[in-house]
This record gives C-alpha cells, structure tokens and sequence, in this order.
C-alpha cells in the first residue's frame, strides 16, 4: 500500500541522514521543507520531497494543503497504568498542604497503590486502554509505561502484565519499565531494607523471568529512596539486563544524578532542582534529561527545571507528561509543548526536538521514531491549518491535530 500526501505546507523534522539525538545549540534549528509530498509505504517512512518533483502514481493520494506534517510525540516518562482518580488531593493541595504531607499521611502514591491492590487486572486494563487511546488521538506513537503501584510482588506483576497486554494489543510501540522502588509500602515503613531485598531477591527475578520490563526505576529522592537504596536496586535491574531511568531531582539534590550517571542510566527525570555541578557531571554522559513541566504547573511548585541552563550546557533535554494520578493527571503532550516554551523558555523548535527525537532516545527507539525519515516507522501527525510551527505551541489548549497516522494507518 503506497500513500502520498501532497501540498504540505510544512513537512516538520524530514531528515535524509538521520540523527540519534539532538543537543544544545542545534536543538533551535529544526530541519522542515516547505511545500512537501510525503510517501508512506508498507507502514514506513518511503520518501519525501518538494512537490516539484513529487511522485506520479500512489494507491490513495490524501492533499494537506494549509497542513503542517510533524512526526509523533515520544512520551519517555509515564505511570498511564492506574487505578481510580486522586482529585481529593487535589482539592488538599489548593486548601495548602504539600506533595510531602499528602504522601506523610497515607496519600499519594500509597493511596494509588491499595487502590490498584483492590482493582481486577481486567479493569485495570481496560482504564488504561481508555488512556493509550486518547494520548495517541493527541498526537503520541511511543510511550513508556511505568509500574510502582503496585508496591508488593503480586500488585507489580499484575501492572506489568497490563503493560505486556497493551503492548500486545496495540500498534503504539510501548516500553516497559519496572518501578518498584516508587515508594515505601507502610508494612516496611520500619523495615526499609526488608523492602528492598523484596524488589531485589522476589520481584526481580520473577520480572525477568516473564520479560516484563525494558527498564529499572527509583524515585530517588529525600522521604523514598536513598542514593545508597537506589544504587542497590538499579545495579541489581543491571544484572537481569533492566538499564536504569531515574526519578530525581524533583524537591532536592541528594547525588542521584551522579549515581545516574554512574551507571550509565538513560535518562534522569523531573530535575526541578540543579546544580552547576550537577549539569557539568551530565555533560560527560550519555544520560538523557528528561524534563516534566506538567507536574511542577500542577503542583504549582515554583521550582521549575532550568532548561536554558542545560542547552547552554550543550545538553540534550527530552520533554514527557509524567501521566499519573497525583502530580500530572494528563497524557497531553501538545500542552507539554506549550508549557515548555512558556514556563521553561524553550523555542518552538527547541521543544518540537525534544518532545520527538530526543523522546524517542529515551526510550532507545531512535532508529525507529522521533523523526520524518525513510524507514522509520510512518508515525505523524497532520494539524489544522496552521500558518507556522510557532503556532502549535502559541495556541496552547487549542485542537490544534487533525488527523493522526500510527504506521500509516490512521487512528
């Protein structure tokens, strides 16, 4: 099946010679060509061109005149699989109490996890499936999925068994990460170690053994997890071939980026708190930052990841919702767009690449995702008539796509 799109007005990141990854400087120039066609054939990427040499014959040929095409966000950091709604929290956070207090109580993400406890993995399926439906609508082809509300043996295998059943089931490529470490249960809250050989000598080896993850994860950060904690959890994910994506730096820097880095993780993730050391110790890594605006805008925490300060670095920085129930209640990464140019100081451009390309190296699907290239996958997105790329972002909360193609079939 061969299908051409004709008159783009604006055919966003189209790249012959493919990059892995985007950094610094050159994240401001965004590779696009004006007055395009575009081939799709067999689910992937064909050709691409301007339309004074475009090609004669297709199978169906689709005009997108006044349309920008731009290839499908990447959502690198997601918790999509849940149980239920936390919006009481909500409402305690507008009356004042912070995240910490919330969670110090019994709330937050011990509030997720005996809620998921108590759900059918067919439920639990089934919300998210609802979820998976409607981040694609809004534009995204590649998400990583994360368990840790589960916090006992039986409750993550059950979430990672819903991952597995999603990435089965749909045509959205979906990576899996193992978060058990997210929080302490309360039967361990005097017994910290005790929770950690849990994850280390029960959880592990069962998720290897059913090749559930892709990844390993730990909220490293001051009332979860330790460095020392993190570190034993993530060199042990190393031993059943899990790479390590870290939460830290969300309320305070306590050296989980230098742990990180350590061990090679591939990204670290929230960084709403950095210092100069830390950035300088990013720089002779490969580790991906991977910024989340959505959850500092809904905890309306002042704190704000210093994006500018990273691409002066000359940094890559990737951009992904933080899907969850408690601190970002939305997969919708036009608005993350949105918030990265408004409150982070990002160009439209700077955030395009990272929410594409430098998403999909988060997730290792570069090859494959993140950019208009022969072979890749024929994951993208049509807009409305648009009059330049700034716009996206400029309307924020607008619908602004119209038509979305997951390996060129539209959903």
């Amino acid at each position: 099946m061969r299908l051409l799109f004709k008159h783009i007005k604006t055919l966003v990141l189209a790249e012959t010679t493919p990059k892995p990854l985007v950094r610094g400087v050159d994240m401001a120039v965004l590779p696009t060509l004006d007055n395009a066609w575009l081939l799709i054939e067999n689910e992937r990427i064909h050709s691409f061109g301007n339309m004074s040499d475009c090609p004669l014959r297709a199978d169906r040929e689709i005009d997108v005149s006044d349309r920008l095409i731009l290839p499908c966000w990447c959502d690198s950091h997601t918790h999509l699989v849940y149980a239920g709604s936390r919006e009481g929290e909500f409402v305690d956070r507008i009356k004042g109490l912070s995240y910490e207090e919330i969670a110090q109580r019994g709330g937050g993400i011990l509030h997720s996890a005996q809620r998921l406890q108590a759900t059918p993995e067919e439920a639990l399926l089934e919300q998210a499936q609802a979820r998976l439906l409607d981040i694609q609508r809004m534009g995204t082809g590649a998400v990583e999925i994360k368990s840790g509300y589960g916090l006992s043996l039986d409750g993550e295998l059950k979430m990672l068994r819903v991952i597995r059943r999603l990435r089965e089931q749909s045509s959205i490529t979906i990576k899996a990460t193992f978060l058990g470490a997210h929080a302490l249960p309360m039967a361990y809250k005097d017994n910290r170690q005790g929770y950690i050989d849990l994850i280390i000598k029960e959880m592990l080896p069962r998720i290897a053994d059913e090749g559930l993850a892709d990844y390993i994860d730990a909220f490293c950060e001051k009332n979860f997890f330790s460095v020392s904690e993190t570190e034993q959890i993530i060199a042990a994910g190393a031993r059943y071939g899990l790479r390590a994506k870290i939460h830290t730096n969300q309320f305070h820097t306590m050296g989980g980026i230098e742990l990180a880095v350590r061990h090679g993780a591939l990204s670290v993730d929230h960084l709403e708190v950095l210092t100069d050391a830390e950035i300088d110790c990013l720089r002779n890594s490969d580790t991906m930052p991977t910024l989340l605006p959505n959850a500092p805008f809904f905890l309306n925490d002042p704190h704000l990841p210093p994006a500018r300060r990273l691409l002066e670095a000359g940094l890559p920085i990737a951009l992904a919702t933080d899907y969850n129930p408690g601190t970002s209640p939305s997969g919708n990464m036009p608005f993350v767009l949105s918030l990265a140019c408004i409150r982070l100081r990002l160009t439209p451009e700077e955030a395009i690449h990272a929410a594409t390309l430098n998403g999909a190296r988060a997730m290792e699907l570069e090859a494959t995702h993140g950019s208009i290239s022969p072979g890749k996958w024929a994951n993208f997105f049509i807009t409305r008539p648009a009059p330049s790329v700034a716009f996206l972002p400029y309307s924020f909360g607008s619908p602004w796509i119209e038509q979305v193609f997951i390996k060129g079939t539209r959903i």
